[in-house]
């Protein structure tokens, strides 16, 4: 809406009042002139919103604004750098004279930049703080490195110094970009005042005080960008000196700095303060901080274990970190019971930490059967806590680690050979599967939300049926193995014709019982499905039915024996005619629901 408009609407609105207060007047002198007809009503004028008066910038206010302004920063850097040069190699400027004029553009500089901020020009401010910044990191560096005019102790501190005046900077003037400005000089100091000497401690110590501080930042500010580029700051000068420097001699002490880096960023987003409405990359940060920091700790302890008993070792660590992470995902969940603002995200993300570390602990303390066994009771344990507490992402990561352990069992223990039928490990762990199985889809049929995940109870019933046949033809599959066995150790080393048909009519043995294992637990499906009167069953029943029969009639008329095939179809004829008289009865009432 322009001036104008605006203008017009309040002139009639000041006009019609006007009249109103007229006639009133009159009204107490006591005239009786009639009442003017009321002005018809005029919209108040509408005041354009914040939003509405600094419309989203434009690609070309984006290049006019600060692509530019950075650009003609670091051109006037160039042109200082190269007229510096110039007057260095003229020796024109002595060694303590070009510190000193650096040490005072980086200062003049810095207190310039705030009389841009003042004016409300706070991009350029911050372009201009870049600079003196940098202008002063270079200026110790050269008065310590390239001049030996100050020791590296005088330089160092005045490099911490300067980080610290640009830390509190950020903070008075609530700007994440200085903030950042200082984190990343911070980092730089020791890089620009490295001697080449293995000073661990000293390094390390420097690295934990910084991380303190971006530590402390959060409490005040929101800002979790800077803590996690202190996590990668550390991890890059903690990767770089262990590929130069790092010895078994000084696994202690490596191991306790790595533990204060881990703590550090551990309690990140615990103590930070509760955050007002954070952008979308921000809000990433918070997830995958906790999450890459532990994994970050626990891949740097194991690359320095050795020994016969590392894996035990690391195995412990992992239970620690469960229970750390367990910890503090109770911590930020009390805290937002409590009534705080903290999210809802962060208890979740520290307990999934937890159930990944201690999910990683098993197969690194146990082998064999047990990392099976293991993760069937964690998935089961973890299921019944995820219903107690109604969090479905509890109860998706207890089918995760469901589905780890039967892949496991699928993949390594059913390659194994039982020597007993049935009385084995490998049966009784499928019997511990579809028992946990059996649980978790009798657990969430009881929830309120059950209708919602109707689907994936239907993949746990199939998956329940899956399994069971499997457990039966891995038997069936031992049985006829340990057959043939000793088939061969009877006929020791000469093999005759007599033996290979022996060895055919075992093979035709074990097929026939492939058939009638699945056709006998089709028939046990269709009569639960017509006892419970659930379609669901009755259809798998159908379809493994329907399975057996292209079996029967397309590798069993062809590989089994006379007596074999004659068993099979009559066992066959007499199923389907059962299942047959079974709905033609119409027991379940399944044509009355049609007529309906």
């Amino acid at each position: 809406m322009g001036d104008e408009e605006e203008l017009r609407q309040l002139r009639a609105t000041v006009e019609r009042l006007s009249q109103r207060v007229s006639h009133l007047e009159r009204l107490v002198e006591g005239r009786s002139e009639p009442i003017a007809p009321p002005l018809p009503p005029v919209a108040p004028p509408r005041i354009p919103s914040p939003a509405a008066a600094r419309p989203a910038a434009s690609l070309e206010d984006r290049i006019g604004s600060q692509w530019l302004n950075r650009a003609g920063i670091v051109a006037v850097l160039v042109g200082v750098s190269y007229f510096l040069k110039f007057a260095f190699d003229n020796e024109w400027i002595g060694p303590g004279f070009r510190v000193l004029i650096g040490l005072v553009a980086g200062v003049a500089v810095t207190l310039w930049s705030e009389r841009f901020r003042r004016r409300n020009y706070p991009l350029f401010s911050w372009s201009l703080k870049a600079v003196g910044i940098g202008v002063l990191y270079l200026s110790l560096w050269a008065s310590c490195q390239q001049y030996q005019l100050v020791s590296a102790s005088v330089a160092f501190a005045a490099m911490v110094l300067v980080t610290a005046a640009t830390a509190w900077m950020a903070l008075s003037q609530n700007a994440e970009v200085i903030a950042g400005m200082a984190l990343v000089g911070g980092f730089l100091t020791p890089v620009l005042l490295s001697t080449g000497q293995n000073r661990e401690a000293e390094l390390f110590s420097y690295l934990a005080l910084l991380n303190f501080g971006a530590l402390a930042v959060q409490r005040f500010r929101p800002w979790p960008r800077i803590l996690f580029g202190a996590f990668l700051g550390t991890l890059a000068l903690y990767i770089a000196w262990c590929n130069t420097y790092y010895s078994d001699s000084q696994y202690g002490v490596t191991i306790f700095f790595a533990g204060v880096f881990f703590v550090t960023f551990a309690l990140g987003p615990i103590v930070a303060a509760s955050p007002v409405r954070r952008s979308r990359m921000e809000e990433q940060v918070v997830i995958f901080l906790p999450l890459l920091n532990g994994a970050v700790f626990f891949l740097e302890v194991r690359s320095m274990m050795t020994g016969l008993d590392a894996n035990q070792r690391a195995a412990a660590y992992a239970l620690g970190l469960a229970i750390f992470f367990y910890a503090l995902g109770a911590a930020a969940n009390r805290r937002e019971s409590e009534g705080s603002r903290g999210e809802p995200i962060v208890p979740l993300i520290h307990f999934a930490a937890a159930i990944g570390f201690f999910t990683l602990a098993i197969p690194l303390k146990l082998d064999g059967h047990w990392i099976t066994l293991g993760w069937l009771a964690e998935s089961a344990a973890l299921f019944w806590a995820g219903s107690r507490v109604v969090l479905p992402k509890v109860k998706a990561a207890a089918c995760a680690v469901f589905l780890a352990a039967i892949a496991h069992l699928v993949l390594f223990i059913s390659t194994t050979r039982a020597e007993t039928l049935f009385f084995n490990e490998r049966f009784g762990l499928y019997l511990a599967a579809i028992a946990v199985l059996g649980y978790m889809i009798w657990q969430q049929r009881r929830q309120p939300d059950a209708e919602r995940f109707g689907a994936v109870l239907g993949v746990g019933v199939v998956l329940f049926n899956v399994l069971a046949l499997l457990a039966l033809g891995l038997e069936v599959a031992d049985y006829f193995t340990q057959q043939s066995i000793v088939l061969r150790q009877g006929y020791g080393a000469v093999v005759t014709p007599e033996y290979w048909q022996n060895l055919r009519a075992l093979h035709t043995e074990r097929d026939f019982a492939y058939s009638a294992i699945a056709m006998a637990y089709g028939v046990g499906l269709m009569c639960i499905g017509f006892w419970r009167r659930t379609a669901f069953l009755r259809w798998q029943a159908i379809v493994l039915i329907a399975a057996t029969i292209l079996k029967v009639f397309i590798y069993d008329v062809s590989a089994l024996d006379r007596v074999y095939r004659i068993a099979s179809f009559i066992l066959l004829g007499v199923i389907l005619l059962a299942i047959s008289f079974a709905y033609q009865k119409n027991w379940l009432g399944l044509i009355n629901q049609e007529h309906r």
